[in-house]
């Protein structure tokens, strides 16, 4: 039997559809999704968080998704995989 806390996120991959995973809630599991060091960003109100890879522009990963505020005004731009998730 396993001792792995699981959590249930949105899993957003470059080029493809994002989708509901349960995934490995330790540091070194959200590091292996990720591909690196993870960074939490919190770019809206709602109590969820984007986690990605924290160098994934500077290493070249491909770019996954922008982020845009309630003006539609392009924020930030993700590269590389990351996941949304539930801080409730």
């Amino acid at each position: 039997m396993s001792d792995e806390r699981k959590i249930k996120v949105v899993l957003l991959e470059p080029f493809k559809l994002a989708r509901a995973v349960e995934i490995d809630a330790s540091l070194k599991g959200m590091q292996k999704i990720v591909g690196g060091c993870i960074e939490a960003f919190y770019p809206f109100e709602e109590q969820v968080c984007i986690v990605c890879n924290d160098e994934g522009k500077i290493n070249g990963m491909p770019l996954n998704r922008a982020v845009y505020d309630e003006d539609r005004t392009m924020m930030d731009i993700i590269a590389g995989p990351a996941f949304i998730l539930s801080l409730i």
